[in-house]
């Protein structure tokens, strides 16, 4: 009922009750003696009696049954005891405030009782005792209801801390904010640490912390979501530094990988070089050669690179191929050769293990638990693989492989015997490939009178049951490239040779978005939760905002974008020449170096950082006098007096 109609029933119900009381009061008369009493005054001490009788047996009666109560607990287990003490809230952090409540409570009962009991006393005489009891158990019930409607919230009162925090755990930051304005009560269970430390979780952010990590897990979000915002804009604004890995003995650039932090290169002087971006005051590793590579005269080039988290990996023209670790670097821990020219080299993102191709031979090694190397899984197809890729987040499964050779598609697993065809269209060859933990992405080009049929395509097919689930795309041009690994959810983000970079939706088969990027075509594409890059044939990497589909800047350098690798906060891009021995980039065969327009470029940008710190800077123009200063042209900026004057040993 409304609030006013309850006020209202009150006093009409208090009125009634002092009506009665004035009409129909009865008066207890004390007796002077037992033998001189009145019959009309035993009478009417004849209900006075009766009702103390009645009021001390029910106080006996409660206190029998609260001390048996009581004996009960004492005799029951202890879990029997602990869930009766949850439901009763005796758990609660708001004990004293439940105590304080039923104790109004049982006052105002019995206040109330104390009204109603002389116009029951009347009903005794008139009625039977079944209907009295009846009609007071209706009006307790009454008065209990009337209590409990204007009761402070239920959590403070009824419902166990634990239970309140359980749903409690459903709510967003937002609904929590205001959960917590509704009472102190309320405020204690809105601002609890494990809610927050969840929420945190939930959004990404210290996957591997625990509660007791942090003394507010509120405030660590809070600074989460304002840096998370802070890089978000520098990656709109390109604000941060900028940072080119150069190794100018290696002469020309062949092959990059990148993961995490580490970055890999490998140059046609057979040398491979390593990074690790988080610690640029160490400098890069030198990762050895393997003797039979190292002897040879002249030494092969690096036709590979891969690396993870531990291990890093590449192979030569030769056939060789060598892992090193990526914490202590240096020889290798395993190597083999394979005969003929590798054709595609794979590395797992989730454990040491590594597959190489060459030809149609195919060769899968993993490491065991000891760190011992193995070949695991060898076989052969009909037609040379040109291209392969793990499937990610298969850490405590057998590894999967996807393997594109020629019209065919295969999964290797190395549990079955012979790897298993998904897909194969004579006269349509693959021309990329992808794979996530559930599905696999390739693009296949269309010749002959297939091209009536819309043109090339993407087909995607579902690695559990080996069917196809979508085909997207209509284009004219080659797909040259395809990410479905790091796309959002449900998407797919493919280049094309008609220079156009395009978003799928894989749930309608529909393309989101369609962006004309490049002119001489796309070599490279990544795509996150709002943002595309993309690399091209004439060098450039662009940056775009995915739902408005606009440009946000460009960098430029010579030669084709090969390797594009972004996170959160960084961004490796790898310019790599095609012509691997340029007429003209050496003076004469001794020389150590190469002109540094054939070698390529491995530029690193990270925005989080300030504009202003001193990493902002180009590394050309950080150079200082101790830089050795002659086959890696480095200019030495000098002083204006140092200029006016000549001193300077550059001049």
């Amino acid at each position: 009922m409304a609030a006013n109609e309850l006020v209202a029933f009150r006093e009409r119900w208090k009125q009634e009750l002092k009506n009665r009381k004035e009409e129909t009061g009865l008066v207890c008369v004390p007796s002077s003696s037992s033998s001189g009493d009145h019959p009309e005054q035993k009478d009417v001490k004849k209900p006075c009696d009766t009702l103390k009788q009645e009021e001390s047996s029910c106080t006996e009666d409660e206190g029998s049954v609260s001390g048996g109560s009581f004996a009960v607990e004492a005799d029951q287990p202890q879990y029997v005891s602990i869930a009766r003490s949850l439901l009763d809230g005796r758990t609660s952090p708001l004990l004293d405030r439940i105590q304080e409540e039923r104790t109004r409570r049982k006052r105002q009962y019995d206040n109330m009782t104390n009204m109603c009991s002389v116009s029951l006393q009347q009903q005794q005489q008139r009625q039977p005792q079944r209907k009295v009891k009846k009609e007071e158990e209706l009006v307790d019930q009454l008065i209990q209801d009337l209590n409990e409607v204007n009761d402070i919230p239920f959590f403070d009162i009824e419902l166990p801390y634990e239970l309140a925090l359980k749903i409690f755990q459903y709510l967003n930051c937002m609904e929590l904010g205001r959960c917590a304005q509704v009472s102190r009560a309320w405020r204690v269970l809105a601002e609890d640490g494990v809610l927050w430390f969840r929420l945190c979780q939930r959004e990404g952010y210290h996957q591997g912390a625990s509660v007791s990590s942090s003394p507010c897990w509120k405030s660590t979000l809070r600074d989460c979501r304002n840096a998370a915002r802070t890089v978000r804009s520098n990656w709109k604004n390109r604000v941060g530094s900028v940072s080119q890995l150069q190794f100018e003995l290696g002469k020309i650039l062949c092959d990059v990988s990148s993961c995490d932090s580490f970055v890999l290169a490998g140059y046609t002087s057979g040398d491979v070089r390593l990074w690790d971006t988080l610690h640029w005051d160490s400098t890069s590793s030198f990762l050895k050669t393997n003797s039979l590579s190292a002897n040879t005269h002249p030494r092969p080039h690096v036709s590979h690179v891969q690396i993870n988290s531990t291990v890093a990996a590449a192979s030569y023209e030769d056939g060789c191929v060598d892992l090193w670790s990526t914490e202590t670097g240096g020889e290798p821990i395993h190597h083999y050769q394979i005969p003929g020219r590798i054709q595609a080299l794979g590395l797992s993102p989730d454990r040491p293990v590594l597959i190489s191709a060459a030809g149609s031979y195919v060769r899968l090694d993993s490491a065991n638990d000891c760190g011992y190397w193995r070949t695991v899984c060898e076989t052969r197809l009909p037609k040379t693989v040109e291209s392969l890729t793990f499937v990610p987040n298969r850490a405590d499964q057998s590894p999967l492989v996807v393997l594109a050779a020629g019209e065919d598609v295969y999964l290797l697993n190395p549990q079955e015997e012979q790897p298993r065809t998904l897909h194969s269209v004579y006269g349509h060859p693959v021309t990329c490939l992808d794979a996530s933990n559930t599905l696999t992405a390739f693009g296949v080009k269309r010749t002959g009178w297939a091209m009536h049929d819309g043109g090339n395509k993407i087909h995607v097919y579902s690695l559990e049951t080996g069917k196809p689930t979508v085909c997207v795309g209509s284009s004219p041009g080659d797909f040259t490239c395809v990410n479905l690994r790091d796309s959002p959810p449900h998407l797919l983000v493919c280049g094309n040779k008609d220079r156009r970079v395009r978003v799928f939706d894989l749930r309608s088969s529909s393309s989101l978005v369609s962006l004309y990027a490049h002119h001489l075509g796309v070599t490279s594409v990544q795509a996150d939760d709002w943002k595309i890059v993309s690399g091209g044939d004439e060098g450039l990497v662009c940056v775009w905002e995915m739902r408005m589909g606009t440009k946000l800047w460009e960098m430029h350098n010579r030669h084709p974008v090969r390797h594009v690798r972004f996170n959160t906060s960084t961004l490796v891009t790898a310019n790599i020449p095609d012509d691997k021995s340029p007429r003209g980039a050496c003076i004469t065969d001794d020389d150590l170096t190469a002109h540094r327009r054939h070698r390529g470029v491995i530029s690193h940008y990270d925005f989080s950082e300030d504009a202003l710190s001193q990493d902002h800077i180009l590394p050309i123009c950080r150079s200082d006098y101790i830089d050795s200063s002659g086959y890696n042209y480095n200019i030495n900026l000098a002083v204006p007096y140092d200029r006016l004057s000549g001193s300077h040993p550059s001049h």
